[in-house]
């Protein structure tokens, strides 16, 4: 079972780091002030799964997999290092952040150079992991599976084990199958399979009829497919813009056969790993990188926005947590809201007020920020404030900031002049930008005229709102007062109330931005699009979700971005359909959480309406064929049930306009999520796809209940590479499923 081990290895033997965790050593497990205790922690030989002890009663060992690890951390970087251990341990601490909901693990070693070798050796495996190709990840999967189906681990594999096996990577077999796919693999007709009978029998398990069909269509070349005969499947299918020279790369790139590389051919193993690789995904390749025109005012992007960002569950009773804020800038989100309240010994909080939410310090959220915010993207960060403080705790935030942030923080305007618009996201590259109350009008800073009528704004919107809620009162706006330094650092992002657009273009200059609630927005998205479409092509809008939201629901993002919103607030921490469409619409550009408007919702000269689509350069009618061919190793969704084997149906979905919104399905296959295959075909027709997303999502069928989730992916339209196509899978939560995915043919083209 040899290739099961060297696949977390590969590329790493005989490394230092690596044998040191292979070696493993005792660490203290923190859990409290009190609950500190020391436990052995080992890399098991598969170098994909860390083993410690326990002292559980009933579970003396455990394990976690490496690929549940979101990240490692140096240092007391994690809430429960900082609450329950002293600065002067710092060097010999880390965390283990999981992916999800899981806890993250806080240990520390005996000397900082061992908490090194543990940091720098996990990241090490991590790594190696993610760049394990998707054919090395099928291939340990496989063998891992083999693994735990060989029950007395000698190696070798009975019949009894075998359907062990196949159930384990979800396909039913009867009797007579299994039976006769024994046979034929039993070569030495021992009873067992071993060595090359297990390579026989994976190559039988791993075999991908409708890859072969479009391989041996264009292998015309000794049974191969030459250099020419690629470029012919790559123009052909692909419909990829390619020369000779882009061919011959891919066949030096994937091609695992020496003579067949020397011959400039490639293999049919060749051809699998260049389709499985990022050439072959569905995703344009371009577009994984910043590739849009950065320079444009900060308001023609939609900008990747998250609300209550300190929860991480649900607005009445969840914890609020710095970690909330760090999972959401580490998923490039660009504009986190701090619900500011009073707290003790003269230090504000954050918190959801009125509930039973708990209360983490604004500092602690101001630090957390500053160490996570330009991580995974360059580009500036909003610092919403929804303010319920007093002056004096309203001037501490202000230092806070000021402190903390340093120079990072935009505290005057760009320029030695009043500006008339916007810097672009490139001149902000770095920066913070306070969104808040301020008590004038930028021009005083040019002035020289710091004076104000009054130290008085009427409440935030949302503030106002969630206030009235709790105290079922229709008063007028509540006042608060407020602090003169908090006001000065609310530079581009000025917050006022709305009163309607012919207000807003006479009254507003461009930094003065609203906040709608959920209801308001589409209310105005629906009766007013073209007006609300030019009030955002010089002014900002923030969106929300509705107060009563309060198990954290989200509302669909779509009609929102058809009217040209950039702060599309959504719930970050609740896995959900509308936070799929969020993750796909940032997708590209980078992951960097700025995506550039199409044109038609930043010209002034534009009449668009989503709704009544009259003629303008927003018409772009596209075909989109949609061939739903297989898909290959869907996760057991219930894996308690000992024989639950996935029932798959695939459902392609098209958000956009009201006219493109659109959903078809597939029958579902019975019992099998190793190799289903469907063959269906689906028909879009598109007008406005600039705006369109794609959403796949695959079920588990259920006849009696509601179908389970099984995995999904969306992107938008205008990032899809036509052709034979890979399509990766995400659960709920957003992360990739490592070895499953689907299998399409696409083509998108202009409409008659």
């Amino acid at each position: 079972m040899e290739p099961n081990g060297t696949a977390g290895k590969h590329g790493l033997e005989g490394d230092p780091d690596l044998q040191f965790l292979l070696d493993g050593g005792k660490l203290i497990k923190i859990r409290s002030s009190s609950w500190q205790k020391s436990r052995f922690y080992k890399l098991e030989e598969d170098c994909k799964t860390l083993w410690h002890e326990s002292h559980k009663i009933f579970k003396r060992n455990q394990t976690f997999s490496i690929d549940d690890i979101d990240s490692v951390r140096k240092g007391r970087q994690s809430e429960g290092f900082l609450k329950h251990t002293d600065p002067s341990v710092e060097d010999r601490c880390f965390s283990i952040i999981f992916k999800g909901r899981k806890r993250n693990l806080d240990l520390m070693a005996n000397q900082g150079h061992e908490a090194k070798q543990w940091v720098s050796g996990l990241e090490k495996i991590i790594n190696n992991m993610h760049n394990l190709s998707r054919q090395q990840k099928s291939e340990h999967w496989i063998f891992n599976c083999m693994r735990k189906a060989d029950k007395n681990e000698d190696n070798k594999m009975t019949l009894k084990e075998l359907k062990h096996f196949l159930r384990q990577i979800n396909v039913e077999v009867d009797e007579t199958y299994a039976a006769d796919l024994f046979k034929k693999c039993d070569k030495s007709n021992s009873g067992t399979l071993e060595g090359s009978e297990i390579k026989h029998f994976y190559d039988l398990l791993t075999h991908r009829e409708e890859i072969d069909v479009i391989y041996g269509k264009y292998a015309q070349t000794e049974g191969q497919m030459s250099a020419r005969d690629l470029l012919n499947f790559l123009l052909n299918e692909q419909r990829e813009q390619v020369s000779m020279q882009d061919a011959l790369k891919l066949i030096e790139k994937y091609e695992l056969d020496g003579t067949a590389k020397e011959k400039k051919h490639m293999t049919k193993d060749g051809f699998l790993m260049y389709m499985h690789q990022e050439e072959g995904s569905i995703l344009n390749p371009k577009h994984k990188h910043v590739y849009q025109d950065m320079s444009q005012p900060l308001n023609h992007y939609f900008i990747s926005s998250s609300h209550n960002t300190y929860l991480m569950e649900d607005q009445l009773r969840g914890p609020s947590s710095t970690e909330a804020y760090i999972k959401a800038l580490m998923k490039s989100c660009r504009c986190v809201e701090l619900d500011c309240w009073d707290g003790p010994n003269g230090e504000p909080v954050i918190y959801h007020g009125y509930t039973l939410t708990s209360k983490v310090l604004f500092r602690d959220v101001i630090k957390a920020v500053k160490d996570y915010a330009f991580k995974t993207s360059d580009y500036p960060v909003i610092l919403s404030l929804e303010n319920h403080c007093s002056v004096d705790q309203q001037k501490l935030m202000a230092h806070h900031m000021i402190a903390i942030l340093g120079d990072a923080l935009l505290t005057k305007p760009l320029g030695d002049t009043l500006p008339g618009n916007f810097p672009s996201p490139e001149e902000l590259k770095g920066k913070f930008l306070i969104k808040g109350k301020r008590l004038n009008k930028l021009d005083a800073i040019f002035n020289n005229n710091s004076t104000v009528d009054e130290d008085t704004v009427s409440e935030e919107d949302e503030a106002a709102e969630s206030k009235e809620g709790e105290q079922k009162t229709k008063s007028k706006k509540s006042k608060i007062k407020l602090a003169r330094e908090l006001s000065d650092i609310v530079i581009y992002c000025k917050s006022v109330h709305f009163n309607g657009f012919e207000h807003a273009k006479d009254n507003q200059a461009f930094y003065e931005m609203s906040s709608f609630k959920e209801s308001k927005a589409f209310s105005l998205a629906q009766n007013s699009a073209t007006a609300y479409i030019h009030h955002n092509m010089d002014k900002l809008s923030r969106i929300y979700p509705a107060g009563s939201r309060t198990d954290s629901s989200n509302y669909n993002p779509v009609p929102m971005w058809n009217v040209g919103c950039q702060i599309v607030a959504l719930n970050f921490q609740t896995p959900s359909k509308e936070m799929h469409l969020n993750q796909g619409r940032f997708l590209q550009n980078g992951l960097c959480g700025y995506i550039l408007k199409p044109g038609f919702l930043r010209s002034f000269s534009s009449q668009f309406d989503p709704s009544t689509l009259t003629k303008g350069p927003w018409l772009q009618k596209k075909t989109c064929h949609i061939m739903v061919i297989t898909a290959q190793q869907l996760p057991k969704i219930n894996k308690d049930k000992h024989k639950s084997i996935v029932d798959p149906l695939v459902r392609v979905e098209i958000y956009g306009v009201p006219a493109d919104n659109a959903s078809k399905e597939t029958h579902y296959i019975e019992n099998n999520g190793f190799n289903p295959m469907w063959n269906e075909n689906f028909q879009f027709d598109i007008q406005v796809p600039e705006l369109a997303m794609l959403r796949f999502v695959v079920e588990d069928y259920d006849s009696t209940s509601q179908n389970d989730l099984i995995g999904q992916y969306c992107l938008p339209l205008t990032s899809v590479q036509n052709g034979y196509r890979h399509v990766p899978l995400l659960t709920k939560r957003g992360d990739i499923i490592s070895s499953a995915g689907l299998f399409v043919h696409l083509m998108l083209i202009d409409a008659e």
